[in-house]
C-alpha cells in the first residue's frame, strides 16, 4: 500500500546495524516515514530471524519497509563497503555495545570524518554514566526500574506484557534523530544522539515519581493502588465470562445505575460522589459482583455501548486479529515474509492526510538487496559478487 501524498523522509537514506527491538523498531519509524532505510547484516543475517517463543515476532514486525545488506565487518572489504555505504547516508543507527561498533571502525568518530553531516543514533542499554557498563534488557530495565513493581502485585514484581521500553526507546532515538536533521538544516552538520533504555523505563515510572513529589506518600503497585474512580473495575458475570466495566464520573453513576436498575445504589448517601464512592469500594464492588452476575458479557457490551459508558471486553492478542475497527480504518495490512507466508501487520497508530504510513516493502529476505545496493556504490557486477561471495 503506497501512500498518494510524498512521505515526510523520503530522500533520507539510512543505513542500520540493529538487531531484536529497540535499534530495528528506531529503523521502522523513518522507513515507515519514507527513508530509505538500509539494514546491513552479517553473512548469517540478523540472529533476531531465527528466534523461537516470544521473539518469533520481532523479525517480522520490525522490519517493514527497509533494504537488507549483507556484509562480513570482519573482513576489511566488507568494512570499506560499509564506509561507501555510510558515505551516501543521512543517518547511521546501531544498538550494539559502542566498543563492538568501534572495533570495527563504525564508530561515530571515525564515520563523522567520513561523512561530517551524518546523524548517527546510539541505541543505548543506559546513558553515559555510572551503570553504562551493565548489560541491559527490557527485563533488567523494568525491574530496577521501578515499572516490575509497579505492574505486579506487592512482592511479586511483574514486567509488563510487550518489550515497551525496547520499543518505546527506539522512537525516542528516531525522534531525536528527526530533531538532528532539522538542527542540521541550519548548521549543515551532523551529530550523534542517544537513547536508552533504562532512562525510557524511568520516564514511563515519572508519574509515581512526581505523584511521590506532590503528596509525600509512594505509589502503590497498580493491583493493590487506590483507584481514582469509584467503579472501575474488571467483573466476572454469567457464564464466567469476564469484562471490565467503568463509571469515573457523576454522570455515568447515574447513567450506570438507571440502566442497571440499581436504583438503591444511586439513592444511597454512601454513593453520592466519585470520591464517595471511592472511599466506599470495600462495600460497593462486592455488591456490584453479585448484581452483575445475572448479565452475559454481551448483554453489558450493548447496554454501555448504547449509553455510552465505558467498557471493555478481555481480549488476547491473537483475537486483535481480526478486529472489526482495525480492519475497517486499514490499521492492518498484509504483508510477506520472507518465507512466502502472507501475513496482517499492525502499522504505526498516527495518521498523515488521513491515512496510516504504510507497507511499501515486506521484511526482506537475507540479502535480498545486497547486489542492486553494492553495484548503487560503484562495484562492478563482477567485484559485487565476488564481495559476496566472500560473505
Amino acid at each position: 500500500m503506497t501512500s498518494p501524498n510524498k512521505l515526510p523522509y523520503e530522500g533520507i537514506r539510512m543505513v542500520e546495524f540493529t538487531h531484536m527491538v529497540m535499534g530495528p523498531t528506531c529503523g521502522m519509524l523513518l522507513a515507515d516515514l519514507g527513508a530509505e532505510v538500509i539494514k546491513v547484516e552479517p553473512p548469517k543475517g540478523d540472529n533476531t530471524r531465527k528466534l523461537l517463543g516470544s521473539g518469533a515476532g520481532f523479525y517480522p514486525l520490525f522490519n517493514r519497509n527497509k533494504k537488507s545488506l549483507t556484509l562480513d565487518l570482519k573482513t576489511r572489504e566488507g568494512i570499506e563497503a560499509a564506509h561507501k555505504l555510510i558515505a551516501t547516508a543521512d543517518i547511521v543507527s546501531h544498538n550494539f555495545r559502542p566498543e563492538t561498533m568501534a572495533a570495527q571502525g563504525l564508530d561515530y568518530e571515525t564515520l563523522k570524518k567520513i561523512n561530517p553531516r551524518l546523524i548517527y543514533i546510539e541505541l543505548r542499554g543506559f546513558l553515559p554514566g555510572p551503570y553504562e557498563h551493565r548489560t541491559a534488557l527490557d527485563e533488567v530495565v523494568q525491574m530496577m526500574g521501578g515499572l516490575a513493581y509497579m505492574t505486579g502485585p506487592v512482592g511479586q514484581p511483574l514486567r509488563a506484557g510487550s518489550s515497551v521500553n525496547d520499543i518505546m526507546g527506539g522512537l525516542f532515538g528516531g525522534i531525536a534523530a528527526m530533531a538532528a536533521l532539522k538542527e542540521r538544516e541550519q548548521t549543515g552538520k551532523g551529530q550523534k544522539v542517544q537513547s536508552a533504555l533504562y532512562e525510557n523505563n524511568i520516564f514511563l515510572v515519572a508519574q509515581h515519581m512526581l505523584q511521590y513529589a506532590v503528596t509525600g506518600v509512594p505509589a502503590d503497585p497498580m493491583p493493590s493502588r487506590i483507584s481514582a474512580w469509584g467503579v472501575y473495575d474488571v467483573f466476572t458475570v454469567k457464564n464466567g465470562e469476564q469484562i471490565f466495566l467503568s463509571a469515573v464520573s457523576d454522570k455515568q453513576w447515574e447513567v450506570f445505575c438507571r440502566v442497571l436498575n440499581l436504583a438503591d445504589l444511586k439513592l444511597d448517601a454512601k454513593y453520592t460522589t466519585n470520591n464517595d464512592r471511592v472511599r466506599e469500594r470495600p462495600t460497593l464492588i462486592p455488591v456490584l459482583r453479585e448484581r452483575l452476575k445475572q448479565y452475559t458479557a454481551a448483554e453489558l457490551t450493548q447496554i454501555f455501548e448504547d449509553n455510552g459508558l465505558p467498557y471493555a471486553p478481555i481480549r488476547r492478542p491473537e483475537d486483535l486479529v481480526n478486529d472489526p475497527h482495525l480492519k475497517a480504518t486499514g490499521g492492518l495490512t498484509p504483508m510477506t515474509l520472507p518465507n512466502g507466508q502472507v501475513t496482517d501487520t499492525v502499522l504505526f497508530p498516527f495518521t498523515l492526510h488521513g491515512k496510516q504510513p504504510g507497507l511499501r516493502l515486506s521484511p526482506p529476505k537475507l540479502g535480498e538487496h545486497s547486489m542492486e545496493l553494492l553495484q548503487s556504490l560503484g562495484y562492478s557486477e563482477e567485484q559485487a559478487q565476488k564481495l559476496l561471495l566472500n560473505t
